[in-house]
């Protein structure tokens, strides 16, 4: 990384940075995080005591972009209900590990107390696409707004104690959460997972896929990533994800450490022990070998068995796309997997998500119609 920073290395969320900052300095971070916990669906009232600085920020986030088409998000919900415990797949197996890879990302990951139990990382994650994919997420009484209102504040808090506390190296890396590492957080959790469902021999139709595609940048745009400057399309996202992997990538302790967390997390998730190798095997499979070795996923006998999984998966998929019965079957077979995955995560629990005070001592820095027209992924930039 000795080359100049880009200018999107130096930006961060200026709305939300000035909120938490505010709060910071009035001293009511922990009176917010209190009276937060009791807002968790869109349009209830706010609590009388809440900090204006947060009254005001809440207010100027609690609506999408005003340029959404709401056809596409409707699209992008169908192809959810259509491939759910795919993508919950691709999520944990694929798009968490590639943040992991990145090792200024893994040491940010790595930051915050709550991280050490990965099973709130993942069950936050699966909470917050579940709530993006129902019909009223962006309609009074859905969970999908607060939620985000309240990552985007945890990254500021984040940007906040390591850059007063100069426990950043900003010259060399930049702002801490900055605008280009949101985008590519943008594109591993939007191309990645479809670049990886495709490796698992789902098939995926184009409108499906852009629209997902589309769905991630309403939700980036949420977050407080620029879409002036993120990737409007998967052409263009196929150029940017590939430079920023190849630019930053590579092999760090906090990298390592994270990937045996989560496949700890998913080998207590499956029942006994028999197939707990197959989510090292899954994790290798998806992000290959070379990134695998750098997170040191363990190789098992397992290795070469699921790559009969695309095959299998394969015949599945053409069951679903020529029988309507089949399609519901399946499809509902799904959504019980992603509901029983879920809930063995949250144990039962609505996730909450509050601005930390403090980091880690030791942090070092409806159907959708026939699948035709079938979507592949574009091809690797030049």
């Amino acid at each position: 990384m000795s080359q100049p920073l880009g200018a999107l290395r130096m930006l961060g969320d200026e709305l939300a940075d000035a909120t938490v900052a505010t709060l910071f300095e009035r001293g009511e971070v922990g009176k917010f995080n209190t009276l937060m916990r009791y807002v968790s669906t869109a349009g209830s009232p706010l609590p009388d005591d809440l900090p204006d600085i947060a009254r005001e920020y809440l207010h100027q986030t609690a609506a999408p972009p005003d340029w959404v088409d709401w056809g596409e998000m409707e699209r992008a919900r169908l192809f959810f209900i259509d491939n759910n415990v795919h993508i919950s797949t691709a999520l944990s197996f694929a798009a968490m590990p590639a943040c992991y890879v990145v090792p200024h990302i893994a040491k940010l990951l790595s930051a915050t107390h709550s991280l050490q139990y990965p099973s709130k990382r993942m069950a936050e994650t699966g909470q917050f696409t579940v709530y993006l994919m129902r019909p009223d997420a962006f309609e009074a009484g859905s969970r999908f707004i607060p939620a985000v209102q309240k990552v985007r504040l945890l990254h500021a808090a984040i940007r906040h104690h390591l850059v007063r506390e100069n426990r950043w190296d900003t010259a060399t890396l930049g702002v801490p959460i900055c605008q280009e590492d949101m985008i590519g957080s943008q594109l591993l959790f939007s191309l990645l997972v479809l670049d990886s469902l495709h490796r698992l021999n789902i098939h995926m139709s184009v409108e499906g896929a852009g629209a997902y595609y589309y769905a991630w940048r309403v939700v980036g745009a949420m977050l407080g990533v620029d879409q002036a400057h993120a990737p409007a399309d998967l052409t263009s996202a196929r150029e940017f994800l590939d430079d920023y992997l190849v630019r930053y990538m590579g092999p760090s302790e906090e990298g390592a450490q994270l990937t045996r967390q989560l496949i700890n997390l998913y080998e207590e998730v499956v029942p006994g022990t028999l197939f707990d190798p197959v989510v090292a095997a899954l994790i290798r499979y998806l992000i290959g070998d070379t990134c695998a070795d750098w997170l040191r996923v363990p190789r098992t006998g397992w290795d070469s068995a699921v790559k009969t999984v695309p095959a299998l998966l394969g015949v599945l998929e053409t069951i679903e796309d020529s029988s309507p019965l089949g399609a519901w079957a399946l499809d509902r077979l799904g959504h019980l997997t992603s509901i029983f995955e879920l809930s063995s995560l949250t144990r039962g629990r609505v996730m909450q998500y509050a601005i930390p005070e403090h980091l880690k001592p030791d942090y070092g820095v409806a159907s959708a119609g026939p699948r035709i027209n079938r979507w592949t992924p574009p091809p690797p930039a030049r």
